[in-house]
């Protein structure tokens, strides 16, 4: 377990209003640098470090401002110099940790400068230059890289065996706010006495956007044992509800048999998720077998890379599931898929949304790409890039992306999501007839998007997710899904190839 450093705790202790600790700086941004210049992405240079985290500082403080003439930089506090110093560049052979080092040694330079100068960066204190300085260089990195405080890091400890909860699924309503569409009986929003239709006007004061079920979902998201206080409408008549958050129960993943077809509901990617799964196929193949089977992965924002490379095993022959590409040599990998079919073989249709993400768009797009599944919903998240945790000194730790995932059929899923075969926009029963009368609506796009290859430009991008806009997906399409599940020509027509 990552231990706070005596001396890094005591520096944020006084740094509010006593001298820049610089000795502890250099320890926890020199870490930081050495990290990101080895494993990112994206590759960077000393000089691109220093220069991006020094823009850190002015976000604190306008008042400060950074001038560069060829290899040297300026602090600069209105027409006074703070402090002038070269750009620091990496040495034939220096390891990342010395360059990283370096650059780190030089911008505590220009932090005590400015500390010394400012009142509004001493007032931000330690913690606060570390944030922004990370914040800064990341913003020219990747948009999903990020710095972690050390509270918000034991928070994310504990959601990386199972996300805290509240017991309680939103969906899109008309007028303000969000409607609650499921309850879980012993969680505790049904405890609380919430219901079905209530709806949530805002959380813990944050006013909700109209339809904004996935924006309502991440205010929801906190560590196990914390509160949230929610303003909830019924019958047009308001109050406010504090919940606690709480870890869900061991046992996430779902299964129920409705119409001769098992449907598997998987919320997230947690360490068990595999032999859970695994679970329900064979204990429902133990009875009489289904006639087909449906992955429910709406909702299903991700969580354990292993654990989406397990659960297409699950389904699939040998072959390749997926591989991930990035600059360190470890971030490159290929993932195969050698058991058998515990489903037998059985039709398969997976079920996404516009919240589907992550380690469950690997999933959908893998069986896609593989023939062994068609998908039906709505385009996806588009997260597609992998992501590292690097623990710091000072307790915090980086979240940095590291590797890009590519599916079987090569192409790139950052940016662009799982297009699915039926698409749920406009009717999913519509589509439904027309798949059964031969008509192919996604093909076009799904050829597509098969085709790309990395890099792909934002407007082919945002044209291809176009063609299905993301968005929530019913439990009336659920039946749809169920339904093309035991039409085979139908089904047969909403794969990818």
């Amino acid at each position: 377990m990552l231990v706070l450093l005596p001396g890094i705790a005591a520096a944020q202790e006084i740094s509010r209003t006593g001298a820049y600790p610089r000795d502890e700086m250099r320890l926890v941004l020199g870490a930081g640098f050495a990290a990101i210049l080895e494993r990112h992405l994206e590759a960077a240079t000393p000089a691109d470090l220093l220069i991006w985290s020094l823009t850190g500082m002015t976000d604190i403080d306008p008042q400060l401002a950074i001038q560069r003439t060829g290899g040297t930089v300026r602090l600069m506090q209105g027409e006074r110099a703070l402090l002038s110093r070269g750009l620091p560049v990496r040495g034939e052979g220096e390891g990342f940790a010395a360059a990283g080092g370096a650059a780190a040694d030089r911008l505590t330079l220009f932090q005590q400068a400015g500390w010394n100068a400012s009142a509004t960066l001493r007032a931000a204190g330690a913690s606060g230059l570390i944030r922004h300085s990370f914040e800064a260089i990341f913003n020219h990195l990747d948009p999903f890289s990020r710095y972690i405080t050390p509270e918000e890091a034991q928070a994310a400890r504990e959601r990386r065996t199972g996300e805290a909860g509240l017991g309680l699924r939103l969906a899109p309503g008309r007028g303000a706010g969000t409607v609650i569409a499921a309850i879980a009986h012993d969680g505790p929003a049904a405890l609380a006495g919430l219901v079905v239709g209530d709806r949530i006007l805002a959380i813990d004061g944050t006013t909700l956007r109209p339809r904004d079920a996935a924006g309502a979902a991440g205010l929801l998201e906190g560590r196990a044992g914390s509160d949230v206080v929610l303003l909830i409408e019924r019958s047009r008549r308001r109050q406010e509800v504090t919940l606690r958050r709480v870890l869900p129960p061991g046992n996430p993943v779902t299964a129920e048999r409705v119409d001769d077809v098992l449907v598997i509901r998987i919320p997230s990617f947690s360490a068990q998720t595999e032999r859970q799964v695994a679970a329900a196929l064979l204990g429902a193949f133990s009875q009489a077998a289904p006639r087909a089977v449906v992955l429910d992965l709406r909702g299903n924002r991700g969580g354990l890379l292993s654990q989406a490379a397990a659960v297409t095993d699950i389904f699939l022959g040998p072959g390749e599931a997926f591989r991930t590409v990035g600059r360190h040599p470890e971030a490159s990998r290929i993932y195969v898929t050698a058991g058998r079919d515990l489903a037998e073989d059985r039709p398969l249709v997976v079920l996404v949304d516009g919240r589907t993400a992550s380690s469950a768009e690997i999933v959908a797009a893998t069986l896609a790409d593989r023939g062994r599944a068609a998908v039906v919903g709505t385009a996806t998240t588009g997260k597609g890039l992998v992501q590292l945790v690097v623990p710091l000194p000072d307790g915090g730790e980086l979240l940095m992306s590291w590797s890009r995932l590519i599916m079987p059929a090569g192409w790139p899923l950052q940016g662009i999501g799982v297009l699915p075969g039926l698409c749920t926009v406009g009717g999913a029963a519509e589509g439904l007839a027309q798949l059964r009368a031969g008509i192919r609506p996604m093909r076009t796009a799904q050829s597509r998007q098969q085709a790309l290859r990395h890099p792909v430009s934002a407007e082919e991008a945002e044209a291809l997710r176009a063609t299905c806009l993301a968005g929530d997906v019913s439990d009336t399409d659920l039946a749809v899904a169920r339904a093309l599940a035991v039409d085979p020509a139908a089904e047969a027509a909403a794969m990818p190839q």
